[in-house]
């Protein structure tokens, strides 16, 4: 709180300005106040989070000398693994909508050739534009021939799969995806294609499946098999011109992820008169050089490096204990993080003095909307490694140091109260990720 001394001073000196002399013409060029006279400085506590995620010990909604303790049953585990939830540092404020999602709360949907599990605004409202499904094929197991509304980008986890698709030109594209975690692939909305999962891992295929649509229902996927079971038979017969005998056995309903025999090593698609598809719609992202980083390092991938995949890019970025992804925000398309390894915790700023922290690990889904301001910070002792991903063509987004650095220095100090040994110390070129202070 502004003292009384400092107050009277201010309204002394603004009496004196606003008060030109009667025997003079007005003064032109007026003195600006310091900062300190006009608004109160920022707090100074210590907002680091209030213990690790990792601790096993009993946690308090207490934060220096404001909270209480909690006198009633609750869940403990939740509260220790959101410590900027139940003790939140004391520079958040307001409320933006909740913007983590565990896939550990999504349903998940048991089949005989493995599972998927799904994301989308049924259970995670704030993600209008990104849905994802996480998904696990036996070996040999098929995940049908099958089409979406939406456009489909993937990250393979764990195993190698085998993609198939056709384009609208009777194009075909084959690819064994992938020999290695890392690898991506993408298939345009409507476009149709299978996945199978290989035995070179006797566990099959783990991999993480995006939609650009937040709406996007896993469920709701256009399946040969259902489609099939709703033709009547004579109608097959006639569009393949062939007796109707040809489709005693087809399934009475969708079979979605079922078992197979694994896919020999040499195995090839039917030749096409119309050849392959012009652009891949594989990206082998394992291959790509990573970009290091003073706190750690980022490999950037969009229609400059993968041309196939139009509508969803991002960046695998890597943060090492104590370093940060530098403060930012994406100007028009927001932002979707997956945390593939380590912990750490984001502040997202919405305007209009609402920020909000969250905490994040292995497994849980993050979500910033467009222009939103935020930082991703690694508060364990491991790295943190997660996936940024945007509805866009390109990555693009502001950083806040290099905005600052390329503005003019009064201008800066105006707003900031900051010296020149700041603004000497900023730096002119982007950062992504800086290291512990």
């Amino acid at each position: 709180m502004v003292s009384f001394h400092r107050l009277f001073l201010f309204v002394l000196i603004s009496t004196a300005v606003a008060a030109p002399a009667s025997n003079s013409q007005p003064n032109s060029v007026y003195s600006a106040l310091p900062e300190w006279q006009t608004v109160a400085p920022a707090n100074e506590d210590i907002n680091n989070s209030a213990w690790s995620q990792d601790t096993t010990e009993q946690v308090e909604p207490i934060r220096g000398n404001t909270g209480a303790s909690m006198i009633t049953q609750d869940d403990l585990a939740l509260d220790q693994q959101n410590p900027d939830l139940y003790a939140r540092p004391s520079t958040d404020e307001g409320y933006t909508p909740g913007a983590k999602w565990p896939f550990s709360l999504s349903s998940n949907r048991l089949q005989t050739g493995g599972w998927a599990r799904q994301q989308n605004t049924n259970v995670f409202p704030i993600a209008t534009d990104i849905a994802s499904v996480q998904m696990r094929l036996k070996a040999g197991a098929i995940r049908e021939l099958h089409w979406h509304t939406s456009a489909e980008w993937a990250y393979v986890l764990k195993g190698t799969t085998v993609v198939t698709s056709v384009n609208t030109d009777g194009q075909v594209f084959s690819s064994a995806v992938i020999k290695k975690e890392g690898d991506l692939w993408y298939f345009p909305a409507g476009i149709p294609h299978s996945l199978q999962a290989t035995d070179d891992d006797p566990d099959g295929s783990e991999f993480l499946l995006v939609f650009d649509d937040g709406a996007f229902n896993e469920d709701s996927t256009f399946l040969l098999t259902d489609w099939t079971a709703h033709i009547p038979k004579e109608v097959l017969a006639k569009n393949f011109q062939i007796n109707s005998g040809a489709f005693d056995h087809i399934p009475s309903k969708e079979l979605y992820i079922f078992p197979s025999t694994p896919p020999p090593d040499d195995e090839q698609p039917p030749g096409s008169p119309n050849g392959f598809v012009p652009n891949t719609f594989t990206y082998k992202l394992s291959e790509a050089p990573a970009k290091p980083l003073s706190g750690g390092s980022i490999k950037i991938f969009d229609t400059r490096v993968f041309k196939a995949a139009t509508t969803i890019v991002g960046a695998l970025v890597t943060v090492e204990p104590g370093a940060m992804r530098e403060l930012h925000w994406h100007p028009t398309m927001p932002e979707w993080d997956y945390i593939l390894t380590g912990q750490g915790r984001m502040t997202i700023f919405a305007a209009s003095a609402t920020a909000n922290t969250f905490d994040y690990r292995a497994g849980d889904i993050g979500y910033v909307p467009p222009s939103y301001g935020h930082y991703m910070e690694n508060t364990g002792n491991t790295p943190l490694v997660y996936l940024e991903l945007y509805n866009s063509d390109k990555v693009q987004d502001i950083s806040l140091q290099q905005w600052l650095a390329l503005t003019p220095p009064a201008l800066v100090k105006a707003h900031l109260g900051v010296d020149n040994a700041f603004i000497e110390h900023l730096n002119k070129t982007k950062q992504y990720v800086v290291g512990s202070h």
